[in-house]
């Protein structure tokens, strides 16, 4: 959902100065001087269109969601079946996954105190994965218990995703679309399709 402060260009400035330094330096390291200072507008212009970092750092989870789940559908709408492995793969592939940092918002959870207003978004986030795994698992394995099979799924995403922060690099992932094709398909050669 857009706020004003979204809409006009110093908030999208704002914005896109403050996803590129909290993901590549994290929250805390990242004050609203060099967000400002990169973004090209004062403290007080900052200050006059999100009020708080807090709501900044909320505002730049949103849209991360926004951006991730935008290109989720997008790939999952030109997808053959299975889909379930086009969620995979929207992990693999992408464009502002830097395998070097891993889940934005793994980072984030790690660094947002309990009750920060940025977690909601987080929890939010994880949900819709999560939601989103067992609709695709219900379409492309009837016959399977597509909560009990997307739990599975999702914690391997989580787990492989965690990874790519720590080894840098994307085998993992792509271990985990091999482990969900044959999951899938449990009489199959296990091969990814």
């Amino acid at each position: 959902m857009a706020t004003p402060a979204d809409t006009t260009p110093a908030g999208q400035r704002i914005l896109d100065a403050a996803g590129g330094l909290f993901y590549r330096d994290g929250i805390n390291a990242v004050g609203v001087a060099l967000v400002a200072d990169t973004a090209g507008v004062t403290k007080k212009t900052l200050y006059d269109r999100f009020g708080s970092k807090d709501e900044l750092v909320v505002r730049y989870l949103r849209r991360r969601h926004e951006d991730w789940w935008a290109y989720l559908e997008e790939g999952l709408a030109a997808a053959a079946s299975p889909r379930t492995l086009a969620l995979v793969d929207a992990y693999i592939w992408h464009p502002r996954l830097d395998v070097e940092r891993g889940c934005a918002f793994i980072n984030a959870a790690a660094e947002l105190p309990p009750g920060h207003a940025g977690r909601a978004v987080i929890r939010e986030h994880k949900r819709s994965v999560r939601a989103r795994l067992a609709d695709l698992i219900a379409e492309d394995a009837p016959g399977a218990d597509a909560d009990d099979l997307a739990e599975h799924v999702f914690l391997l995403l989580e787990g492989a995703i965690a990874h790519c922060g720590i080894d840098g690099g994307e085998a993992r992932m792509r271990t985990v679309r091999d482990l969900t094709a044959r999951l899938l398909h449990p009489s199959a050669d296990g091969a990814a399709e």
